[in-house]
């Protein structure tokens, strides 16, 4: 998960205080300074954390906790409320077709988030084009070009024009209707005139609707100094963070960033094409703070091309049953919601899962390995996984051609999947998300 030690300090904090006996002015203090803790070691802003830590102080002692509502649990949302309060506020992002110029610095991932930018439009319906503006690095136009054929966008190009607002204007007019346009445009290693005075030139030529910043979530609190210079020279509209999911700095980043009121709609979560989330903080603290995030699990079920398969695997999740068949069905389904850790984190109760095998959806060879283990599985073997011993374990690698730790690997695997579902059966307020999302909010019995 993005700032995953953040989230498990914080998550630690939230334990602190449902274990103590009674909440009073030590556990407080002990809270607070694990919360400065956690803060200061994912790079956010001291004066920040300090401030943060105040309001936490100060309302936890001052306010009353609502009727009905335990302190307990009215400590944990004053925390929620102020950790969602420093990364900034939602903004609406309507997939639809748009121009959309992405600016930043040289080494940020602009291009590559034009790809995923590109492909997010896509899976809402969105047909895309690619518009090759940067003029000073051939390479950026080459890799957009591969991007394109890669997820099936249009793409435009003249690398024999050196000046990026005509390139621009050309591409536009050639560009049909009802068309995303991405712009991607070039670099520095420094905010300076020159690529200021560019960006203003392409801008007043496409007249974009969104003007977007791309930013490497490594430069940390630096980051902020960068999305208000920008702001302040183009106007930005918004600002995408990239590489999030590696950086230790991540958490200086998200709020330096929402601090220079420029506000953030995308985060990479990966590198694959199809890991660029939209950012809203309510999700992303409620996930961080292992309060799960229901919609944005129901909306990547929606996002599946087999919706049977998804309607069947959210009425076994409910069922708490899953059968390796089960499995062996939504392998390719999986593959399009993202990495089975990411799902599970997802959950209430998820927030700080970790799977052993997170490379399940992320390598297509060992997809097609466990697929082909599935294959050569019997019926009844899919039915009931207790069945496979150590004879069928070998019966079942020679018949799949791999070998018999493979056949294990998925097995082990399989466990921990039908574990997590197991758990969601107790979970109230999960299963009528689903049944509404699925049956219409028809109830579907547990077993």
């Amino acid at each position: 998960m993005v700032l995953d030690s953040l989230g498990k300090s914080l998550r630690g904090v939230l334990q602190k205080i449902a274990k103590g006996s009674v909440v009073d002015e030590a556990l407080l203090g002990d809270v607070i300074r694990d919360i400065q803790r956690a803060l200061l070691q994912a790079d956010v802003n001291v004066q920040l954390t300090l401030d943060l830590t105040k309001r936490v102080r100060r309302r936890a002692t001052e306010e009353k906790p609502p009727s009905g509502a335990s302190l307990r649990d009215f400590l944990v949302r004053i925390i929620y409320e102020e950790i969602r309060g420093i990364l900034g506020k939602d903004r609406p992002f309507d997939a639809k077709p748009m121009r959309i110029l992405l600016a930043g610095l040289f080494g940020q991932g602009k291009t590559t988030t034009a790809g995923k930018l590109a492909r997010y439009l896509q899976k809402k319906g969105v047909r895309v084009a690619l518009v090759a503006a940067d003029i000073h690095r051939p390479a950026a136009i080459d890799q957009l070009e591969q991007l394109a054929k890669k997820i099936g966008a249009d793409f435009h190009a003249d690398r024999n024009e050196r000046r990026a607002e005509v390139i621009v204007r050309d591409a536009l007019a050639k560009i049909p209707p009802h068309t995303a346009v991405i712009l991607d445009t070039a670099g520095r290693s420094g905010i300076d005139a020159e690529l200021i005075e560019e960006l203003k030139r392409i801008r007043t030529v496409a007249a974009p609707d969104e003007v977007l910043l791309v930013l490497d979530a490594a430069m940390g609190q630096a980051a902020g100094r960068s999305a208000d210079a920008f702001h302040k020279a183009v106007g930005l509209t918004g600002v995408v963070l990239t590489k999030l999911d590696g950086s230790a700095k991540g958490g200086g980043a998200l709020s330096a960033v929402a601090a220079s009121g420029a506000p953030i709609l995308f985060i990479g979560t990966g590198e694959h094409l199809d890991e660029l989330e939209r950012f809203e903080p309510t999700r992303f603290v409620s996930r961080l703070l292992g309060m799960g995030d229901i919609q944005t699990l129901l909306e990547r079920f929606e996002e599946l091309s087999n919706k049977e398969a998804a309607e069947e695997a959210a009425k076994h999740l409910m069922r708490g049953k899953f059968t390796l068949r089960d499995m062996r069905a939504q392998l390719e389904s999986l593959g399009q919601m993202g990495p089975m850790s990411k799902i599970l984190s997802m959950f209430p109760g998820f927030g700080g899962a970790k799977l052993d095998d997170q490379q399940l959806d992320a390598t297509q060879a060992r997809l097609r390995r466990f697929r082909a283990i599935l294959d050569s599985m019997t019926a009844e073997e899919l039915d009931d996984a207790a069945l496979i011993k150590a004879e069928r374990i070998h019966r079942i690698a020679r018949g799949s051609g791999q070998k018999p730790q493979e056949v294990r690997a998925l097995l082990k695997q399989y466990e921990t999947t039908r574990r997590a579902a197991h758990g969601i059966v107790s979970n109230r307020r999960l299963r009528r998300q689903i049944e509404k999302q699925f049956t219409g909010g028809a109830p579907v019995p547990s077993e």
